[in-house]
């Protein structure tokens, strides 16, 4: 055989192989969540463009078939403020989805480029968004829910607490619309700033970052940030959920901020999981993600479609 003949057959194959390589990634791709037929799934959404930052975006799945708008839930990520990406909570949007809500998750600007409260008032800015788009997306404006893990449940606790706070609001879009949430599941996230150092192993370093200085040099700030101080009868239903073993966020974070809702008069609840850490695995997993679903069916009036 010549050596041409040999080339092109050579050649034929690597096209071949790269053709049949392509097809198969497209039909089973690499990563990205699994979507079932009842629910559609959209990413790269922009919903806010604060000033003089890029535009922000988010991940929508919802029931492709349903009967009246329903209500959504934001889903924000965690990543001590410093890191962490909104696909992080795409399989839990498109678990929603299949339960007959609209589920969205968030990016948001990191510290240390961008401190406290750059990340709340994304928070608020993406609820703004759903309300402004309720009409588009199926959405009932009048329920809308939120839930983070970690520094996402800082925020997602934070939005439960200062709806009526206009200092908080920033200027990502929609400035018609309100924050307010009608609930929150708070998953180990912190409650109290000025008492997350020597309780956890990263405070000293994440916080400072976040806040732009330690208990010392910015005492204001972690106080400012910190939702037990903003807790009032007006804070949002809330569902704490918190392993008893977590070396980021002391279980006592999720005691106080409880005790001092119900002391306020507001319906809020804390989920214990013993033995549990940061991140919560097998059965401790399925007590979080059952609770999490009774709640929100509770409290935003859904049912499965």
């Amino acid at each position: 055989m010549s050596p041409t003949i040999l080339s092109g057959n050579i050649l034929a194959l690597i096209i071949l192989f790269l053709f049949s390589s392509s097809l198969a990634s497209a039909q089973n791709p690499a990563s990205g969540p699994k979507v079932p037929e009842n629910v559609l799934f959209e990413t790269g959404i922009e919903y806010a463009k604060p000033p003089g930052a890029d535009p922000l975006h988010l991940n929508m799945a919802r029931p492709k078939k349903s009967e009246g708008p329903l209500p959504a839930i934001l889903c924000i990520h965690g990543g001590g403020f410093r890191a962490g990406k909104r696909e992080g909570y795409d399989g839990l949007c498109i678990k929603l989805a299949s339960e007959g809500f609209v589920a969205v998750t968030m990016t948001y600007r990191l510290a240390p480029k961008h401190k406290f409260p750059a990340a709340v008032e994304d928070s608020k800015a993406a609820v703004r968004w759903l309300r402004a788009n309720a009409t588009k997306y199926g959405i009932d404006p009048n329920r809308i829910g939120v839930t983070g893990g970690s520094a996402g449940g800082h925020l997602a606790q934070f939005l439960g607490v200062t709806a009526d706070v206009r200092s908080f609001e920033g200027d990502g879009g929609n400035p018609d619309q309100s924050s307010k949430v009608n609930c929150v599941v708070n998953v180990y996230g912190p409650s109290d700033f000025t008492k997350s150092y020597g309780k956890s192993v990263d405070a000293a370093e994440v916080l400072p970052l976040f806040l732009g200085g330690n208990l010392q040099t910015a005492l204001p700030a972690h106080l400012r940030s910190s939702p037990l101080y903003w807790v009032t009868p007006n804070a949002a239903p809330t569902l704490c959920i918190h392993g008893t073993e977590d070396k980021y966020v002391a279980h006592e974070q999720a005691v106080w901020i409880v005790d001092r809702m119900k002391a306020a008069g507001v319906n809020a609840d804390l989920l214990t999981l013993e033995g549990a850490g940061h991140g919560f695995k097998g059965e401790n997993a399925q007590k979080a993600d059952k609770a999490l679903l009774d709640f929100f069916r509770k409290h935003l009036q859904t049912t499965k479609p």
